[in-house]
Formats: C-alpha cells, sequence, structure tokens
C-alpha cells in the first residue's frame, strides 16, 4: 500500500507540475511585447507637391 500511495501521490505532483507550466507558457504567449507605434519606413505625400 506505500508503493501504491506513493506513485499516486508521484502522479498527481506530476500533473499539477504539468498544469503549472502549461498555464505559464500560455500566459508567456499572450503577453504583448512593448514595441513603438513608429513605422521604419515612412514616405513623403504627393498631394503637398503640387
Amino acid at each position: 500500500m506505500n508503493r501504491l500511495l506513493a506513485a499516486a501521490l508521484t502522479v498527481a505532483a506530476g500533473a499539477v507540475l504539468a498544469l503549472g507550466a502549461s498555464l505559464g507558457v500560455v500566459a508567456l504567449l499572450n503577453a504583448t511585447p512593448d514595441q513603438p507605434n513608429v513605422p521604419l519606413v515612412t514616405y513623403e505625400t504627393a498631394g503637398r507637391e503640387r
């Protein structure tokens, strides 16, 4: 009975760790990075020249 209890606790602990790791990865993937909203390439408008 002692080995059965140890195996069950090990399985439960592994399941809890796997669930926590998966939730952590999902939280990291949903995090939006801080990026400035500045375009890398800008074009002059042709309306001003005419």
